[in-house]
Parts: structure tokens; sequence; C-alpha cells
């Protein structure tokens, strides 16, 4: 009886359906809750374009990874409902995946956002993906916030040795890189919400 009694496999969180959470980036022809583009012509603020890749602990790219990121606007107020209900207004919130592109890599069209309660501008982040039992939470701050970055009181909860892990890159004016670590010596801070 022992020999055909097995343990009930784990369930994992992923693969994501694509044609439910990203269609348009994956060529679906199905409307989506949100997308890679946060801002709207009319957005006030200054515009950015924050781009990276997620890698394994082996340092392998992982191709069917879902980022999803929520962000104050430019004066650091988070959006309301009323912002969610008009499409055309800054709503705040977007979704990426890493599979569309022969690079993984995800992308997000947005504005700088604002401190807010003594926080530097940042963005908060979901990462989903294969693997994971659960979703996983991180942020990303700018590299060209120097300042407010080393006032921040939750930056400042994180070793500074680690700080790196959630600090983006300035490639060129308006264009950020952040790349997620999973696992490895440069693994990305991820907060337990």
């Amino acid at each position: 009886m022992s020999n055909r009694l097995r343990q009930t496999p784990s369930q994992t969180l992923g693969p994501f359906f694509a044609y439910g959470l990203t269609a348009r980036q994956y060529g679906y022809d199905f409307d989506q809750l949100a997308d890679g583009r946060i801002v709207r012509d009319d957005t006030k603020g200054t515009r950015i374009r924050v781009t990276g890749q997620v890698f394994d602990g082996a340092g392998a790219l992982i191709e069917d990874a879902l980022i999803e990121v929520w962000q104050a606007d430019a004066d650091g107020r988070y959006p309301d409902a009323a912002a969610f209900a008009d499409c055309n207004a800054f709503h705040g919130f977007g979704r990426s995946g890493t599979g569309a592109d022969p690079a993984c890599r995800f992308g997000f069209d947005t504005i700088k956002p604002g401190g807010h309660d003594g926080q530097a501008p940042h963005l908060n982040v979901v990462v989903t993906m294969r693997g994971l039992l659960l979703h996983l939470f991180t942020r990303i701050y700018f590299a060209d916030e120097a300042a407010a970055n080393e006032a921040d009181p939750v930056l400042a909860l994180v070793p500074q040795a680690r700080r790196n892990t959630l600090i983006a890159r300035l490639v060129q004016p308006g264009l950020y890189r952040f790349d997620i670590r999973m696992q490895g010596d440069d693994e990305t801070v991820f907060f337990d919400v």
C-alpha cells in the first residue's frame, strides 16, 4: 500500500495566460486591463521608459515572467477609483510580460513618479512567474534621485550592500534599465508584504 501512495504535486504560480493578461503584447485581438503604457498623451510629468529582463539563479533569461507596476503620479499621489474608470487618464498601473520580446524584456512607458510620505520616487513591482508559490514584491528606485533615495525610510531598511539591486540605472535621458535577478549574488531584494 505504501508504494501506491505518493505525494501530491505542489502547485506553482504560472505560467500566466498571455491571452488574458497581456493579450495585445502577444498579438491576441482581445482587450486587456493594463499594458506597459501607463502614461497618456495628456498626463502631467516627465516621460520615462523603464525596461529590463528577469534572470534565474544561473543567469539565464526567464521568458515567461509577468511584471506589474503600481506608481504615484508626478505629484506623489496614487490614483483613485475614478482614474481607473477613465482609460484615458493616468491610472498608475501597468503590466508587461517578458516573452513577447525576443530578448525577454519587459517595458513600461510612464512618468517619473513624485515622492510621497518621505519616500523617494519609486515604482512598486509585483513579479509573477512559473515556479513561484506566491508572487514577489519589490521596488524600483531611480539612480538620479540619490538624495531622495538616501532619505527613503523603506530603502533604509535594506542593507547598504544590497540597495543597488533596487536602483534602476539611467541609460540615457528618459530611459532606465532595471533587471530582476531571482537568485544568486546580485539577487533583487524582495519585500515580505
